[in-house]
């Protein structure tokens, strides 16, 4: 900061925001509460001294002396009960109209009194002077009464009255301290009475500190032009012992009372800024609990407050109620393709287009692209079909599409975060379903969402307990027919629900992000098994074991393997690594770290469910698999499809070419099990070989001869 900047600053040149005025013109009305009493209670105390000295006089006798006593203890009870009004917010106007009514008629009498004493010994000029502060008592009586009768009738409360009451006051004090220091001075008494006005009016009173230095200058000025006269003849009785020095002392005093009155503003407006801050960041936080950062429309925490009230309220018909939830279907494609900022511009127009469909109703962001609406179910399907044909109809060549869940609150007691959660399971049922865009939470949705809700709350125990079994689908070779591995599939086999196949657990497990916990256990079981076959002398295949992508994210999951290895002692070629190929599209730099140290420890790696989805021979390009796992929906309809044989010849030779094994899963029919041989796939997985089953009922089979193991491993 510059010099002349910071002597700017330092002097108050500076502007101030609204709110550093209000405040530094409040603490300087909450000042003169204090100022005015105390100036109060010693005016009365003088003027009741002054009449003691003077028995006997007539009451108008008491006005021809000094009146300065009280024309002072009246202003200072006006400003005294404005200052105490304005600070306590005391609405009762009575007794201000009364009070500055009573001072502005005895300012009038004291007026009177004096042009009646004086008219015919005085010129114009001099009874003007003479009722200066005559003038300036009824100014200030004028204007506490004028805010009386019409700013506090409406309620309001203004600042300007405040400051302009003070500097009357002000003006008043410096005028009673420098008449009076000027009367004691001329009989040898000190200048006391002018200290005191000046602290009271620099110290007390802050203005801005070129205003304060402004008018601590004329004051020092204007009064030792008046005490110099007394004071040098002083100095000329003391042989001049006297001069000099209260020279000294009164210019160090103005120097001191100038820098007191600028470090009291200073001081007083940083409070303001720390006040305007703390007030600024408390306003961001009530925003931020109520109001998307992004949107700007309501939060889901102020969603739900709101909504728990309106459900518990009598005046809400809650059988008319619905929970709204609002899903856009592809938005991650429009993020990739546009970037973050034009989604985010997105999302906070489609959030006012949903507020404008729903006007009145409870609307908020919940995340991503989420919204929730609580809303009333009249006309709700023209209202979602509004949005959605905004939607639909952006003007990007990314397809979009809104699907609506809803869910009815069942009581007053309905928690909005379930119910949110409810209307957000029945959308996801129409997920990718072309056609249908809105689906209500019914009883067969409940079910279905309940199984939902325990499988995610229950896995721990399920674990713990021994629920999740594994269980074995035997690899054969295409030639023979020997059995030359398995694959380890999670089965959950629960006392409430039974049997619950994997498709209803770990696509919820997946959701909610806690599938690492299944795949942990099944790898502990399919290594405690493969070392109790070992240790029992049953013959022992390699298993492949299937890894999500989460349990890269969630856990180590090749640390658990190699951990696992070396607790149950068995050889690193019997598990198998299969990785999905949809896997592999996302998050990819924890990935690729995992599938390094998996070759570095010497696990063989399978690409699992090729041709599943968009196949990418990126794939096929950029990572070394050993074993390419062909998808069974190429065995859908083998026999009746003309381009199934075609492509899967063709995928077979493509394995073979780049070095990788090829093993088809799904295989049902002799049909498709020749051709496969035919055409060169080394490895058969499917019902035609046998079902997924427990580690007792293989090895039973391979006892009885139903399999034939094969010396060769895949």
């Amino acid at each position: 900061m510059g010099f002349l900047k910071w002597v700017r600053e330092e002097l108050g040149f500076n502007k101030n925001t609204k709110y550093q005025r209000t405040y530094l013109n409040e603490t300087n009305i909450k000042t003169a509460i204090y100022m005015s009493f105390i100036v109060l209670i010693l005016e009365l105390w003088m003027i009741i001294r002054y009449v003691r000295k003077r028995p006997g006089l007539a009451f108008w006798e008491y006005f021809d002396g000094e009146t300065n006593y009280l024309i002072f203890f009246s202003a200072a009870v006006v400003l005294f009960l404005f200052s105490f009004r304005y600070t306590k917010h005391i609405k009762k106007r009575v007794p201000g109209i009364i009070l500055s009514g009573a001072v502005l008629l005895l300012d009038f009498i004291m007026t009177g009194r004096f042009l009646y004493k004086n008219a015919g010994s005085m010129g114009t000029a001099e009874i003007l002077f003479g009722l200066k502060y005559y003038i300036i008592l009824a100014a200030l009586s004028i204007m506490y009464l004028a805010y009386e009768i019409k700013i506090s009738k409406q309620g309001k409360r203004n600042d300007f009255y405040g400051q302009l009451l003070n500097i009357l006051f002000a003006v008043i004090c410096l005028g009673f301290g420098i008449e009076t220091s000027l009367y004691d001075v001329s009989k040898s008494r000190q200048i006391l009475c002018f200290v005191t006005m000046i602290i009271f009016v620099a110290c007390m009173l802050i203005w801005k500190p070129f205003v304060s230095v402004a008018i601590l200058g004329v004051s020092f000025i204007y009064f030792y032009r008046l005490w110099y006269p007394t004071l040098y003849e002083l100095d000329v009785a003391t042989n001049g012992r006297v001069l000099e020095g209260d020279q000294i002392n009164y210019f160090v005093f103005w120097i001191v009372m100038a820098m007191l009155s600028i470090s009291i503003y200073q001081q007083r407006r940083h409070e303001a800024e720390k006040d305007e801050n703390l007030i600024a960041v408390n306003k961001k936080l009530e925003r931020a609990a109520v109001e998307d950062d992004l949107t700007g429309i309501h939060n889901i925490f102020y969603f739900n407050q709101e909504a728990e009230k309106m459900l518990k309220s009598p005046d809400v018909d809650i059988s008319k109620k619905l929970f709204l939830f609002l899903n856009v279907e592809n938005f991650k494609t429009y993020n990739d393709q546009f970037g973050y900022q034009a989604g985010n511009e997105y999302l906070t127009a489609l959030a006012l287009l949903i507020c404008d469909a729903f006007p009145g109703d409870l609307v908020a962001r919940q995340s991503d692209d989420h919204f929730a609406v609580f809303t009333d179910d009249d006309k709700v399907m023209e209202k979602t079909e509004l949005v959605r044909k905004k939607v639909k109809s952006n003007e990007s060549e990314v397809y979009l599409e809104l699907k609506v869940g809803a869910f009815r609150p069942k009581g007053r007691d309905t928690d909005p975060r379930v119910a949110i959660d409810c209307a957000r399971y029945a959308c996801s049922l129409i997920k990718n379903k072309f056609g249908k865009n809105y689906m209500e939470y019914n009883d067969d949705v409940d079910s279905e969402f309940h199984k939902r809700q325990y499988i995610v709350n229950h896995i721990d125990s399920a674990v713990q307990n021994g629920y999740i079994k594994v269980y074995y689908q035997p690899v054969v070779w295409a030639d023979s027919e020997e059995l030359c591995g398995y694959e380890a599939l999670a089965r959950w086999i629960d006392p409430t629900y039974g049997f619950l196949s994997p498709g209803e657990f770990i696509p919820v497990l997946e959701e909610y992000r806690q599938i690492h916990k299944l795949d942990a256990c099944i790898f502990e079981q399919v290594c405690r098994n493969m070392r109790e076959g070992i240790d029992l002398g049953f013959s022992v295949l390699p298993v492949s074991l299937n890894f999500s992508r989460l349990d890269f994210e969630l856990m180590d999951a090749v640390g658990l393997l190699e951990d696992l290895i070396e607790k149950y002692d068995i050889p690193k070629d019997m598990l198998h690594v299969e990785i999905t190929e949809s896997a592999l599209t996302e998050n990819m730099g924890v990935l690729e770290e995992a599938m390094k140290r998996i070759k570095e420890d010497g696990f063989a790696m399978w690409l699992d469910d090729f041709g599943a989805g968009y196949s990418s021979f990126n794939v096929l390009k950029d990572f070394e698999f050993d074993v390419l796992k062909i998808d069974m929906t190429f065995l859908k309809g083998f026999e009746k499809n003309e381009k199934s044989p075609i492509i899967l010849n063709a995928i077979i030779q493509l394995a073979d070419s780049i070095g990788m094994r090829s093993l088809t899963e799904g295989v049902e029919t002799d049909e498709a099990a020749d051709f496969l041989r035919k055409a060169g796939c080394g490895r058969l997985q499917g019902y035609l070989f046998g079902k997924p089953m427990p580690i007792e009922d293989v090895r039973k089979r391979i006892q009885n001869g139903t399999y034939t193991v094969s010396d060769k491993h895949i």
